[in-house]
């Protein structure tokens, strides 16, 4: 391991304690998900009772702790970027092996999934007879694999970044030269992303006003990955007002108001709740509703910051970039 200091190693030794409490929370689902019967009155029932209340616990808080944990993760990754040569943000610590950016894409999937797995727990426990039990044991065996893959990832990463090695910044990364990863969306026109973004938006709206619990999920997945090309795209060169300048990860730092943490936080939070809401109807809970407004908040007030800056631009200057 070339790179080491004490945030990194914090971070590799909590993930390592939440993989040695979630493989044991696996061990114990696929029991669960086998032999689990609520009406029945044995010893191993009562047994797997107890283990139940115990594992979802465990699953709860591994999700409550990897949460912050993600955020610090990405502060330490724009702090070594003080350390590697030739980075400017984290983006250039993240592509700094080819393990960086995968591991960054699992470990926001691997959130939405433990999310997930915590709003079928919460209505499994609202009901007096615990319906979905083997369905959210089942879900988080499929979930623990994925777990895997990220703490295999991240040791990966750590261990083959080499500070003597100068990294790409994320000018470079992220332009429209043929050799960055995102020129293919920086080269389409911006009037079609933004078609497509504000098109994506509104039919999330009508879906909210028709009450569509389906379609503000779907629209709602497909919003993620719309929203953050747009903001590469398009609506970060105006926060940066620069018009080549195209990070994701440069809207995280002190220099502009880590108005980044805020975006982020709207955009996946209204994204979630808007796919947990549908969930929630499937189950037949009553919370899907209140989520939906959530979802539609968050969303909204989103769509209305990226939109603010320019427009501001334009108002301050009488030009678009």
């Amino acid at each position: 391991m070339n790179l080491l200091s004490p945030d990194v190693i914090a971070i590799l030794i909590l993930d390592t304690i939440f993989f040695i409490f979630a493989s044991l929370a696996f061990i114990i689902s696929i029991q669960i998900v086998r032999k689990w019967e609520i009406e029945a009155t044995t010893q191993l029932q009562y047994i797997l009772e107890k283990r139940a209340y115990l594992v979802a616990t465990i699953i709860k808080y591994i999700f409550y702790f990897k949460l912050p944990l993600f955020l610090y993760f990405i502060y330490t990754l724009d702090m070594l970027s003080n350390i590697l040569p030739g980075a400017m943000c984290a983006a250039g610590v993240t592509n700094a092996t080819i393990y960086g950016m995968p591991l960054f894409m699992v470990k926001i999937f691997d959130l939405y999934l433990f999310g997930f797995w915590l709003v079928v727990n919460y209505i499994d426990m609202k009901k007096p007879d615990y319906p979905f039990t083997k369905l959210k044991f089942l879900f988080f065996i499929l979930i623990f694999p994925i777990l895997a893959i990220e703490t295999v990832l991240e040791i990966l990463h750590v261990g083959g970044i080499n500070p003597q090695v100068i990294v790409s910044c994320c000018g470079t990364l992220f332009s429209a030269a043929k050799s960055s990863s995102v020129s293919i969306f920086i080269n389409l026109p911006n009037y079609l992303i933004l078609s497509i973004f504000y098109a994506n938006f509104l039919l999330i709206f009508l879906s909210y006003l028709y009450k569509k619990a389906f379609l503000t999920a779907l629209f709602n997945a497909i919003f993620i990955p719309v929203a953050i090309v747009s903001l590469i795209v398009f609506f970060s060169t105006y926060i940066y007002e620069m018009p080549h300048h195209h990070c994701p990860f440069c809207l995280l730092q002190s220099d502009y108001n880590y108005i980044g943490y805020f975006l982020y936080i709207t955009l996946f939070g209204g994204t979630f709740f808007g796919i947990s809401a549908y969930i929630s109807e499937k189950l037949s809970y009553k919370t899907s509703k209140k989520w939906i407004k959530i979802s539609m908040i968050l969303d909204t007030l989103y769509v209305i910051l990226v939109s603010y800056f320019p427009v501001s631009f334009y108002f301050k200057n009488g030009v678009w970039l």
